[in-house]
């Protein structure tokens, strides 16, 4: 072969070298599939929020049909338990330094408290109907819960308990609308509340237990997931119809909406890493937070139909997310491995 064929064909080998590691290898997924949890055949049903036990190597999911609570070893997968007496679950808060589990049931009107431990009750505190999503404040030991709403015809509330007391210590009136996911910003004293088919964040001060304002949000719709950044002011509404809402918390103005899949009904923020992850119908969507007002798409990872709840474990690597039965296929938790 004549030297400058010989060249012209090394260069042409190099440049499909070079589209091939584009195509394949330029970008890595954000995140890697590690495992696959089946759970039982008979667990139908999409699934809501979770909690983790990091000391003790426990996963606890919230299957909405099966009257239960599921506990996980994260070592190995297995289910190890299943909390019962449960009509509805929702949303759960492990406190490892009293040993206690907080379930919201939606379909009884109640918060639940167990023993984290052997498991057992120790108390149910009255709420409303559709009792659904919680936020914590480790800080005073207050747990924010959002319940009632246009969905089961009364006004909506937020209902604060003392989570060591077991008493309730405020209650909150917060229009008609359906409250979902929630964040507490401690810096300016507010918990931030979304109003789902007002499409609004309502501003609640924590220490005065009042509504504050009200910041509406356009071009989007069924506003469920929340997260925060508290370094850069930003607040995410991840709304269902496949945006987030990115705010100013300062100035409560809307600044931009990130394309997502539809679905999303976890929002979660990892200021280690600088990223967000939504959990959509059928992928975790990864933004990487370039600066406070530029967020740049790392990729679309698939993970199941209607696996719309996850939660990320800073502390070992790891997004763990749920995807119900589908088709001939049962119901699984999947093991995403950080990259």
């Amino acid at each position: 072969m004549k030297p400058i064929t010989l060249f012209r064909f090394l260069c042409g080998l190099a440049s499909v070298l070079l589209a091939t590691i584009a195509m394949h290898g330029e970008t890595p997924s954000p995140l890697q599939l590690s495992a696959h949890w089946k759970l039982p055949s008979d667990l139908h049903g999409h699934f809501d929020h979770f909690a983790v036990d990091v000391a003790g190597h426990r996963l606890f999911a919230t299957p909405e049909d099966y009257q239960a609570v599921l506990v996980f070893d994260t070592r190995t997968g297995k289910l190890i338990h299943t909390v019962k007496g449960i009509q509805r679950p929702h949303a759960i808060l492990f406190r490892e330094d009293i040993n206690r589990l907080y379930v919201t049931d939606g379909e009884a009107a109640e918060l639940k408290v167990f023993d984290s431990n052997t498991y057992a009750p120790i108390q149910t505190i009255k709420l409303l109907e559709d009792a659904d999503g919680i936020t914590y404040d480790a800080s005073t030991k207050l747990l924010y819960i959002v319940n009632g709403g246009v969905d089961v015809h009364t006004a909506a509330h937020l209902t604060i308990v003392d989570t060591t007391a077991l008493t309730k210590v405020g209650e909150i009136l917060l229009g008609d609308d359906t409250l979902e996911a929630m964040a507490i910003d401690k810096a300016s004293g507010n918990v931030y509340v979304n109003s789902r088919d007002k499409i609004q964040i309502d501003v609640v001060s924590l220490k005065d237990h009042a509504l504050v304002t009200q910041w509406k949000m356009t071009g989007v719709d069924h506003c469920d997931a929340m997260a925060f950044d508290n370094s850069n002011n930003r607040l995410f509404s991840g709304c269902r119809n496949g945006s987030i809402v990115v705010l100013d918390t300062k100035t409560g103005k809307q600044l931009q909406a990130l394309p997502i899949s539809k679905g999303v009904d976890d929002l979660i923020y990892d200021p280690a890493k600088k990223r967000i992850y939504a959990a959509c119908d059928g992928t975790v969507d990864v933004y990487e937070q370039v600066s406070a007002d530029r967020y740049n798409l790392l990729g679309k990872v698939p993970s199941g139909p209607v696996a719309k709840t996850a939660i990320l474990v800073p502390e070992t690597g790891e997004l763990f997310v749920a995807v119900p039965r589908h088709e001939e296929n049962d119901a699984e938790v999947l093991v995403f491995t950080v990259q």
